[in-house]
């Protein structure tokens, strides 16, 4: 597939399933949201509704949301491209079934996919100057684990088998691939800034309170990190299918040999 392709392909992944991932994925974000609330309502009365208090837990509580919804996201997602492209139709109870058969190795993959990163803009964060390098070396290290995610359900690969096998794959095309990653990102930023001016207008009638704009602001966040991880999730089975296409010839069908007598 060329570059362009393969932003546009994920789409059309993505729409063939829209309705479970549509479904699944207001579902969990609502109930994201829910707990997120929660939390910063709970610290808020333990703190006599201190303002600081109540800022940093919602910052802290919706990172951590964030980084649950994309969790059952990527692995939803996931679970229903790899059955799309082999040919079955699954629903969202299959899904989940799936997803919950690959739960542990998805779960070491995306503790350590967070760590790196953190690590890894913590580091180039430090001068401003480092901060475009750090990241094009971010996307390098993505690179190469881009489609370990896909190995896990298509191959029902372990952890370490699955990153070594995503290397694989990917060896020979890491800077394409860390610059679709960083295309993909760019695009969201500017898909962001609509999706951001939605919580303004919705103030415009529920007011300036606090708790609605805390409300606003967080279920915007988790919005654009729920479609986000959709289209990479996406992305990540296109990828997966392309390279074994052109490493293994996935896509070429020997005819059966005919008997002849």
């Amino acid at each position: 597939m060329s570059f362009r392709e393969l932003l546009d392909t994920p789409f059309a992944l993505i729409q063939a399933n829209i309705v479970a991932l549509a479904a699944v994925g207001a579902a969990t974000l609502v109930l994201v949201e829910l707990v997120v609330l929660g939390v910063v309502a709970g610290v808020s009365g333990l703190t006599d509704g201190s303002d600081v208090s109540t800022a940093w837990s919602a910052v802290l509580a919706t990172a951590a949301g964030v980084w649950v919804l994309r969790f059952v996201l990527r692995g939803f997602t996931v679970a229903l491209g790899t059955a799309t492209v082999a040919g079955e139709r699954i629903g969202w109870r299959q899904g989940f079934v799936r997803f919950g058969a690959e739960f542990v190795p998805l779960l070491v993959f995306s503790l350590l996919y967070t760590l790196v990163g953190v690590a890894v803009i913590a580091v180039s964060a430090l001068l401003i100057i480092t901060l475009p390098f750090g990241m094009l070396w971010l996307g390098y290290l993505r690179a190469g684990r881009f489609v370990a995610v896909p190995v896990l359900f298509a191959e029902r690969a372990g952890h370490a088998a699955a990153v070594a096998r995503s290397k694989l794959l990917v060896g020979g095309t890491e800077w394409p691939t860390t610059g679709l990653w960083i295309t993909q990102r760019l695009l969201l930023v500017l898909l962001t800034v609509p999706l951001l001016g939605i919580p303004n207008y919705l103030a415009d009638f529920s007011g300036t309170h606090r708790w609605a704009v805390i409300a606003l602001l967080t279920s915007a966040v988790l919005l654009i990190a729920a479609f986000g991880e959709v289209v990479e999730a996406s992305t990540r089975v296109v990828c997966y299918i392309d390279k074994r296409c052109r490493r293994e010839g996935l896509d070429i069908r020997v005819p059966r040999a005919q008997v002849v007598g």
